[in-house]
């Protein structure tokens, strides 16, 4: 009786998986708060054509530019809370979470491609812990081009920032904004325009990149290319979401992230070049700063860098050891 209700048992359950339906292709909302012509919007977009095309549709991300799912400040706690299961988020717009996540809004600590290469290096572990803890893995880093200082008017020395109400997009910029003598208001990149012309901002530090694609030439006349430091945007995955995929999946997405890291980089190079044309045949003076105005700029520069270390305690002596070793 023993062996024919076995065979009984098994050829139920060898019927019960072959009638089981085939695993659908999942749907994942990405949501970012760049528009559709933005050169890490382009590169997300590859990443997940290249997701769909290496897990044969299993994963299928759509995207979702310009903030119109989710607005960038909140990205972060809607993965966290798997409200999507991933999205783009710029890191040091949590640096009052942690400071750690605000090393590369520092100004002038890392200042060029290659320097913010070496800090992403440094800082990269002690990131990628703080957002484990809450729930969340990074899949890939791209940087902003470098940022400059966007004016009404000429700008030769520091005090021709004072009065002036000056965009912030994160807790550094803030403080460089109060440092400056300027009077800082929080303005996200998707409102730039719209604040300009309503007479919310007067001047703004931002990259080439954000500068062309939200028409500076409309509302500005003067860039200063200051390279006072290089952002980060990074892609990140809801790690409970991510536990449920299978390890062909994984791999796949993976890959993915790594050639859009790669990718991304290489963009953010071109698209410093390419933009800093695009201002200037608009009619953007684009300009080296004035001696003085350097020197002034990097003495803010290093009071940040004073309390940033102060307040990241061991963490941040550990990462300026790494990056300057």
């Amino acid at each position: 009786m023993t062996r024919p209700l076995t065979r009984v048992l098994a050829g139920a359950a060898l019927a019960a998986f072959a009638a089981a339906p085939a695993v659908q292709a999942a749907t994942w909302d990405m949501p970012t708060g760049y528009s559709d012509g933005t050169f890490h919007t382009i590169n997300i977009r590859q990443f997940a054509a290249d997701v769909k095309k290496a897990t044969g549709g299993k994963i299928d991300i759509r995207v979702h530019s310009g903030a119109s799912l989710i607005k960038l400040p909140e990205i972060k706690n809607a993965v966290r809370q798997a409200q999507v299961p991933l999205g783009e988020i710029l890191i040091s717009n949590l640096s009052n979470e942690n400071p750690v996540f605000g090393v590369d809004s520092v100004p002038f600590l890392a200042a060029s491609y290659d320097e913010a290469r070496r800090l992403w290096a440094a800082s990269k572990a002690k990131t990628q812990a703080l957002f484990a803890r809450q729930g969340i893995a990074i899949l890939f880093v791209v940087p902003w081009p470098p940022q400059g200082i966007y004016t009404k008017k000429t700008l030769a020395k520091l005090d021709d920032l004072r009065g002036l109400k000056f965009r912030t997009y994160n807790p550094l910029t803030l403080r460089f904004a109060q440092l400056a003598g300027a009077v800082p208001t929080t303005i996200q990149a998707a409102d730039i325009p719209q604040a300009f012309a309503t007479g919310r901002i007067d001047a703004m530090v931002t990259s080439a990149s954000t500068g062309a694609h939200t028409k500076a030439w409309d509302y500005l006349t003067h860039y200063y290319n200051t390279q006072a430091w290089l952002p980060k945007n990074a892609v990140i995955v809801n790690m409970k979401e991510w536990a449920k995929l299978d390890a062909g999946a994984k791999n796949a997405i993976t890959a993915a992230a790594k050639a859009a890291e790669e990718r991304g980089w290489k963009a953010s190079i071109a698209e410093n070049t390419l933009r800093m044309g695009m201002l200037q045949k608009n009619g953007v003076k684009v300009e080296t700063p004035s001696p003085a105005l350097v020197a002034a700029l990097k003495k803010i520069g290093g009071k940040i860098a004073q309390e940033w270390v102060k307040a990241a305690g061991a963490d941040g002596a550990a990462i300026l050891k790494a990056y300057r070793q």
